[in-house]
C-alpha cells in the first residue's frame, strides 16, 4: 500500500479554489508542507472528477504526496489515484476495498460512536473524523463533535486518525492533544491568497506540537 502522512491533509474546494485553481492550490499547498491532498468536488460528475484528477496526478508526479479521491470509486479508479475517502452515506469501505485491491488507501468518516465501533482495521486504513466544528464548506454535516468527541471516537477506532471540520492553524495543539494524526483543512489553505504560505505556517505548528508532545 502507498504510505501516508495525515499531518497537514488539504480537501480540495472547487469554489474556494478560483483565484488559484485546483491544481495550483495543490502544488503550492505541497511546497508549504500538506502531506496529503483529497479531491472533493460534488458538482462536476465523474467525467470531471476524473479531467481534474489527471491534472492533479500528473502535477503530483514525484512529489510523495497520496492523491485521494472522495466518495466516487470510479472516478478514482480511472485517475490511477493513490485511495478513495468515503462517508457512511457512500459506498461501504468493503466494497472499496474489494475493488481497489489492497495497494490502495481507503479512508473512512466517522462522527460517532456507533460507527466508530463498527470500523474494521483489516478493510480501513484511516478514519475522518469530526466534524469538529460547524463549517461552510459542507453544508450537510453532521452535528459538530468538539475536541472532546473526537479524543473519544479515536480512541474507540484505534486506526490511524484526523481530524476535520471547521479547523484552523489555531486549532492544531488541541487536535493532537487529542490523539489524531493530522489535520484536515479546507478553507485555510483554499482561497487563502497565497496557498503556500498558508500551508507552511500550519505545518510550522504541527511540527512544533507533534515535536513538544514527544519530548
Amino acid at each position: 500500500m502507498t504510505s501516508f502522512d495525515l499531518s497537514l491533509y488539504l480537501v480540495l474546494d472547487p469554489d474556494l479554489c478560483r483565484t488559484h485553481s485546483m491544481v495550483e492550490t495543490t502544488m503550492a499547498a505541497i511546497g508549504g508542507g500538506a502531506t496529503i491532498v483529497q479531491l472533493r468536488d460534488k458538482k462536476v460528475g465523474t467525467e470531471g472528477l476524473i479531467r481534474i484528477g489527471r491534472e492533479l496526478m500528473d502535477a503530483m508526479a514525484g512529489s510523495g504526496v497520496p492523491l485521494i479521491v472522495n466518495d466516487d470509486i470510479d472516478a478514482a479508479i480511472a485517475i490511477g489515484a493513490d485511495g478513495l475517502h468515503v462517508g457512511q452515506d457512500d459506498i461501504s469501505a468493503q466494497t472499496a476495498r474489494e475493488r481497489l485491491g489492497r495497494d490502495k488507501i481507503i479512508g473512512l468518516s466517522i462522527e460517532n460512536e456507533a460507527v466508530a465501533r463498527k470500523v474494521d482495521p483489516a478493510i480501513v486504513d484511516y478514519v475522518g473524523v469530526g466534524p469538529i466544528f460547524a463549517t461552510a464548506t459542507k453544508p450537510d454535516h453532521k452535528p459538530a463533535i468538539g475536541f472532546d468527541g473526537l479524543a473519544h471516537l479515536i480512541k474507540i477506532a484505534k486506526l490511524p486518525s484526523v481530524a476535520i471540520g471547521g479547523l484552523k492553524r489555531d486549532h492544531v495543539d488541541r487536535v493532537f492533544a487529542a490523539g489524531a494524526n493530522g489535520l484536515a483543512v479546507v478553507s485555510a489553505i483554499c482561497g487563502q491568497p497565497d496557498p503556500e504560505a498558508a500551508a507552511h505556517k500550519i505545518a510550522t505548528e504541527i511540527m512544533a506540537t507533534k515535536s513538544a508532545l514527544t519530548s
